[in-house]
């Protein structure tokens, strides 16, 4: 049986884009729910638990990402990761 996501939209509100201090903060609040989390850019998708991976997508400001997840705490990982991304991943 094929995988279910749900799945959001965010946009790179920081002036440095998804550098390394926000993409820690995406992955570690990513690996604190039991779903699998996915970050996704012009069709390329990297598991958004790993800091390596989420920097691979070299996002400037102003990127729209579409984040997936799929797992009993899916509406709960995308909404608190969305909240991340508007608050500036800490950084506003």
């Amino acid at each position: 049986m094929p995988k279910t996501y749900i799945e959001t939209e965010i946009t790179i509100p920081n002036r440095l884009g998804l550098h390394a201090r926000p993409a820690s903060r995406f992955a570690s609040l990513a690996g604190e729910f039991e779903s699998d989390v996915w970050l996704v850019r012009d069709k390329r998708a990297v598991n958004g638990k790993s800091i390596l991976e989420v920097l691979t997508l070299a996002c400037p400001k102003g990127s729209r990402l579409t984040v997936r997840a799929n797992g009993s705490d899916a509406p709960k990982a995308l909404s608190a990761l969305k909240a991340l991304a508007e608050n500036g991943f800490g950084e506003q």
